[in-house]
C-alpha cells in the first residue's frame, strides 16, 4: 500500500485508541460496590478561587473492600472536599473525622446492578459507534485519494480490508473492558 494510505490508517488507529481510552475512563467512573479512586476523577472543588480536580488536593487509598479513604494534602480543605463529594453524583455520604474522609460504599441491590449494566453497555455502544465513524472518515479519505489518482484501486480495496480488521480488533478490546466491568458489577 502507498504511504498515504498507511498514514491515514495509522492516524485513524491513534484516534481509535483515544476513543477506547475515553471508554475506559467512562467505565472506571461508574460506581460499583467496590471502591476505586477513579470514581473521584470527575469530582471538583473550588480551591483558591479556581475549580480544581480532587486528585490535585488529596490522595486516595482503598482501605478495605468497601471503604475509600481521602487524605487531603492541606487539612484546611477537608470541609471543601467533603462538600464537593456530597455535591457529586456518587450518592455517597462522606465521613469526616477531621483528618481524613472515609467513603463507605454500600452493597448494590440487584435492581441497581441491572441499571448499571445497561449504562455500561450504552457506554460501550457509544464507543463502538465512535470507532465506526472513524472508519467511515478514513474510508472517505482513502476514496478521495483513489479518485484523485494518488493511489490505485487495489490500494483502496486493501485499505478498506485493513480498516475493517482494525475496527474489529478495537471493538474486541472494548468488549473485553465491558465484560470485565459487567463481571465486577454483578459480583456480590
Amino acid at each position: 500500500m502507498s504511504e498515504l494510505v498507511d498514514l491515514a490508517v495509522s492516524e485513524i488507529s491513534e484516534r481509535m485508541d483515544k476513543a477506547i481510552e475515553h471508554c475506559q475512563r467512562e467505565l472506571a467512573s461508574i460506581r460499583t460496590s467496590r471502591p476505586s479512586p477513579a470514581l473521584l476523577d470527575r469530582v471538583e472543588l473550588e480551591y483558591y478561587g479556581a475549580m480544581t480536580s480532587l486528585n490535585k488536593v488529596a490522595s486516595f487509598n482503598v482501605a478495605d473492600a468497601r471503604t475509600l479513604v481521602v487524605t487531603p494534602f492541606d487539612k484546611n480543605t477537608i470541609g471543601l472536599i467533603e462538600k464537593a463529594i456530597l455535591n457529586s453524583d456518587l450518592g455517597i455520604t462522606p465521613n469526616n473525622d477531621g483528618q481524613v474522609i472515609r467513603l463507605v460504599f454500600p452493597q448494590l441491590n440487584e435492581e441497581r446492578r441491572k441499571e448499571l449494566v445497561k449504562i455500561i453497555k450504552q457506554v460501550g455502544e457509544d464507543a463502538k459507534v465512535a470507532l465506526r465513524n472513524l472508519r467511515r472518515t478514513a474510508r472517505h479519505e482513502v476514496e478521495t485519494l483513489e479518485k484523485s489518482g494518488d493511489i490505485s484501486k487495489d490500494d483502496l480495496v486493501r485499505s478498506e480490508k485493513e480498516l475493517d480488521q482494525l475496527v474489529h480488533e478495537k471493538v474486541s478490546v472494548i468488549d473485553k473492558h465491558l465484560a470485565s466491568k459487567e463481571k465486577e458489577l454483578l459480583e456480590i
